[in-house]
């Protein structure tokens, strides 16, 4: 078993529980300490691949990286990628499983109970901690029967509990208060104290505030975080803002249509964030403004998100912007939707088997959804011009296109064991590739920057970035909370006798 297990529940959705997890990865890798990171249940269209080809949360695979650790499956064992209202594609250490209803899913909870514990103690086995990050609130009434995701996880495994709360979206009080008293006596028990959340201002006009709630719930507030300006960590699930810019240095405008199964948001995180960059998301019932570089994202309902888009006007917008020398990138069901069919023959993304869509018809090639999902990390070079630029990506996708025999195909890319992947219009002004984080390597993204239309790119390494805000995080938290007390605190955490077997 390892030293100690610590779980971070939020009070609601996007209260700063991965963000948390993040950070004490980081600080507990900077003491020494073997910490891997854990989720047993997550609930997001934004996942990543593992080395070995499984299907993990992204939240997971950044808080691995924070560890300094390769993202393994058993960090997430329970993956639910939605692909309609009421139903998910349910992903069990890390291969998928199917498509389950909310009802069905709830019915089958005690199946996948036994993969996350079983995952969980893998972990435990081979680190000295594990550090497990909840799903939404732990004080949703009509989810406590059955709960994997929060205090019914912890409750199993017999681990302390944090409970944060964002005070930037205001009534914190009231949600540290209400959580903690719609939880059973035993679990209240497990919660060793509270953080707050994205804090601004004087900390002094809080104290009143902080002194009620300890007296109140005889729970301490072990730290109160302040809002960091302009940071950025990948994102779990949510489509991060992107601002707009109105620095001088901007060179290209990017404009990416956000559908409702819409995947993989992170793939154009390092454009964003780009300095010669502007990206524009584009929603439902919004114009569609001017654009040099259209981006179709991954989708995970792709018939669907093709019907909305063309719903939208995209269809119509998307020929005019080619006509006048606009450039075009789809990435996987983006890349699917610019072919000319869709063929879903076992029911994967739809209700019913045999469903088939007209795609764009912008690329020779169609594509067929098959039972078996292709899960891989990539690596190679572009061939979108004669210097050869280094590539990283993953693939996530059931799709298997293939292109019409009468037509010579260019390929965007060569991958490491000399297969290509993908497609570039005999004009170059569309590509389209399976390749998830395409733009992540620096000399990817500078290729493709110069493709699109800016001939001197500034210089932006995405992984640099990516670490120096990690730290950023790290040395925040360090600044507001006593990480060696909070260690010692949940070693001395007294653990109960069940032993595994029963558990399970």
């Amino acid at each position: 078993m390892p030293a100690f297990s610590l779980m971070v529940q939020g009070t609601t959705s996007d209260a700063g529980k991965s963000t948390l997890v993040t950070a004490l990865c980081r600080l507990f890798a900077r003491r020494g300490i073997q910490v891997a990171p854990f989720k047993p249940q997550n609930m997001a269209l934004n996942s990543a691949v593992t080395q070995d080809g499984h299907e993990i949360g992204r939240a997971q695979a950044v808080q691995a990286y924070a560890a300094g650790l390769e993202p393994h499956v058993d960090m997430n064992p329970i993956l639910l990628k939605p692909n309609t209202d009421v139903g998910a594609q349910v992903i069990i250490q890390g291969k998928a499983v199917g498509n389950m209803d909310a009802v069905g899913y709830h019915q089958y909870k005690s199946i996948a109970k036994i993969a996350a514990l079983d995952s969980y103690y893998r972990l435990a086995d081979q680190y000295q901690a594990v550090l497990i990050e909840g799903a939404g609130s732990p004080a949703e009434i009509n989810l406590r029967a059955r709960d994997i995701a929060n205090m019914g996880f912890a409750e199993s495994i017999d681990c302390p509990v944090i409970i944060i709360a964002d005070i930037d979206k205001g009534g914190v009080f009231a949600h540290l208060v209400g959580t903690l008293a719609l939880l059973s006596p035993s679990e209240q028990d497990r919660v060793i104290g509270f953080v707050i959340n994205r804090f601004r201002g004087d900390i002094s006009l809080l104290q009143s505030g902080l002194d009620w709630l300890e007296e109140r719930t005889g729970k301490p507030v072990i730290g109160v975080l302040p809002y960091l300006k302009g940071f950025h960590l990948e994102s779990e699930d949510a489509v991060a803002h992107s601002p707009v810019k109105t620095d001088a240095n901007t060179k290209l405008n990017v404009v990416i249509p956000i559908m409702p199964r819409t995947s993989n948001h992170t793939d154009w995180d390092a454009l964003r964030l780009h300095p010669n960059v502007q990206v524009t998301l584009v929603g439902a019932n919004q114009t569609i403004p001017p654009a040099d570089l259209v981006i179709l994202p991954g989708s995970k309902s792709v018939q669907s998100d093709l019907a909305f888009l063309r719903q939208e006007g995209w269809e119509a917008y998307l020929n005019k912007h080619l006509r006048y020398g606009g450039k075009v990138m789809g990435i996987c069901g983006g890349f699917q939707m610019l072919g000319e069919s869709l063929l879903d023959p076992y029911g994967l993304e739809n209700q019913h088997a045999n469903t088939q869509a007209a795609g764009l018809g912008f690329i020779p090639m169609s594509t067929v959804l098959e039972k078996e999902k292709q899960l891989k990390q990539r690596q190679g070079y572009l061939q979108i011009e004669a210097k050869q630029a280094q590539l990283t990506g993953y693939e996530i996708h059931s799709g298997v296109s293939s292109f019409s025999a009468d037509t010579q195909i260019k390929h965007f890319a060569v991958l490491e064991n000399g297969e290509t992947e993908g497609f570039i219009s005999a004009d170059g002004n569309i590509i389209g590739t399976y390749l998830h984080g395409i733009f992540d390597h620096p000399d990817a993204l500078q290729a493709l920057l110069n493709w699109a239309g800016i001939d001197q790119a500034t210089a932006f390494d995405y992984d640099q970035y990516r670490n120096a805000e990690i730290n950023r995080l790290a040395d925040s938290v360090e600044q507001h909370i006593n990480i060696d007390t909070l260690i010692q605190q949940c070693k001395a955490f007294p653990a109960g006798q069940m032993n595994r077997e029963t558990q399970i």
